[in-house]
């Protein structure tokens, strides 16, 4: 989901300072109701882990170019069932920051563009939880269709925001409107991949029930939902 250097350019790129500002103004909203429901010292220890493992997925795991951008494993869904929307925000942009920073410098002027494609489709993915999981049912009872509606919010919404940046870049061409659907194409597997991964992981922590007290996870993971 990189945008790659040269995609967007120019005064053009000046939309993605704006997009980034409401990006980070949805994130402070998902941080502070994780702050108000679980507390800041779970708001930071979770946004900790988040970050690392964000910097290592975009780091370790394969990624690969396709069309317009990369495709990689980012597991916006998995982040969020587990820690919840505020650390799964932090560690979203902090690790992108952070590899940016580090690792790919030349990444670093389409930051605005990359943290707005990563954070929007989070706000969505936990508006759409609200809507879909009951309040009774914790998230390691949940179900296939499920962590498959959340993963297609996710990497749909990924999808939607690199076609718009490459769009906004360089029109309606016929080569680039080709190369945004071979990205988008590729990205199904990962939205097929992602809720499996899901699954898999909410059913380790089902197995690892002293970490139901504990402040590195969230407890909806374990428990109803409550005001």
């Amino acid at each position: 989901m990189h945008i790659e250097p040269g995609v967007v350019d120019g005064s053009k790129i000046i939309l993605s300072y704006a997009t980034a500002v409401a990006a980070f103004g949805l994130a402070g909203k998902m941080s502070a109701d994780s702050a108000r429901r679980d507390g800041a010292r779970a708001l930071l220890a979770r946004s900790v882990i988040a970050t690392a493992l964000v910097f290592s997925f975009f780091e370790l795991l394969p990624h690969y170019p396709v069309g317009v951008s990369e495709v990689h494993l980012i597991l916006g869904s998995t982040l969020f069932l587990i820690f919840g929307s505020g650390p799964a925000a932090i560690g979203l942009s902090a690790g992108l920051l952070i590899q940016g920073v580090f690792f790919a410098p030349f990444d670093l002027p389409q930051y605005g563009m990359n943290v707005t494609t990563l954070l929007v489709p989070l706000y969505g993915v936990s508006l759409l939880a609200k809507r879909i999981i009951p309040e009774s049912v914790p998230y390691v009872d949940l179900k296939y269709r499920q962590a498959l509606a959340l993963s297609t919010a996710y990497q749909g919404g990924i999808v939607a925001w690199v076609a718009f940046w490459a769009l906004y870049g360089h029109g309606f061409t016929a080569q680039n409107l080709s190369s945004i659907l071979s990205f988008g194409g590729a990205y199904m597997l990962v939205i097929l991949l992602e809720p499996l991964i899901d699954l898999a992981v909410l059913a380790g922590a089902k197995t690892l029930r002293q970490l139901q007290q504990s402040i590195l996870v969230q407890q909806r993971v374990y428990s109803a939902s409550f005001s």
